[in-house]
């Protein structure tokens, strides 16, 4: 059976929407009165336009069964569940959602304390998540593991079947770490990430000379000099790699 926590909708005015969803997305912390001086332009405004529409695109058709990892405020499970997965979906905080749905189920935990059945997966869904394994400081996290994110795609790596789907969103750039908010991918630990993987598919984006998203070479997305130290994420920026990855190894 699925399991999703059901709320009765309070509408609210569409400012106060779009503010509140700004507030419980990942990165996000909007801009105070105070802080509105120190805004920074490019800024992330609108990344996640990008992911999520750029995952829906590329998503597979089921059968199958598929993992949503870091369900964030995205329907992205929900979409996979109508193309015909069964699909498990997994957050460290809760989530509200205004349905329920026997292709899908939403649970509270932490994929490092997970089981997963070996190559048991067709799908993974992993947008704007693995960047944040490990770093303590944030979503309740308290145990520092400097590899979490390696782990964790270690530990999908090893659930998907062979032949097996990844569809992957990550902030890239120079190589860096923002702790507490996130890790940017470069061309040292890029590889590493997706060790055991082919790409089948790849897109980058950034933000050059306007606050506009624009697609661009993979070269120019890793060598971008990020800033992803504030939690104002209008004072934050970095490049954003989409990749559909297939799994090549156990």
């Amino acid at each position: 059976m699925p399991i999703a926590r059901i709320s009765i909708p309070i509408p609210l005015p569409d400012f106060l929407y779009r503010g509140f969803r700004k507030i419980r997305d990942g990165l996000r912390e909007p801009a105070s009165p105070k802080k509105a001086a120190a805004v920074r332009e490019p800024n992330l405004e609108g990344d996640r336009d990008i992911e999520w529409t750029w995952v829906s695109a590329n998503m597979p058709s089921g059968p199958g069964r598929a993992l949503d990892f870091g369900t964030g405020e995205s329907n992205l499970a929900f979409e996979a569940a109508l193309r015909g997965f069964l699909v498990t979906s997994i957050d460290l905080t809760p989530k509200t959602r205004f349905f329920a749905h026997s292709g899908v189920r939403y649970l509270q935990m932490d994929l490092l304390e997970m089981r997963l059945v070996k190559e048991s997966l067709d799908l993974v869904i992993n947008c704007s998540t693995v960047e944040h394994v490990g770093l303590s400081g944030r979503y309740g996290v308290s145990e520092k593991r400097p590899d979490g994110d390696l782990e964790a795609m270690h530990i999908l790596r090893k659930a998907l079947k062979r032949g097996g789907k990844m569809l992957l969103t990550i902030p890239v750039g120079k190589d860096e770490v923002f702790d507490p908010l996130c890790r940017v991918y470069g061309k040292e630990r890029l590889p590493r990430l997706i060790k055991g993987f082919s790409i089948l598919k790849e897109e980058y984006w950034r933000k050059a000379g306007s606050n506009l998203w624009t697609p661009c070479k993979r070269s120019q997305a890793l060598a971008f000099k990020a800033r992803a130290g504030s939690w104002n994420y209008l004072e934050n920026i970095y490049a954003l790699g989409c990749l559909v990855l297939m799994k090549t190894e156990r």
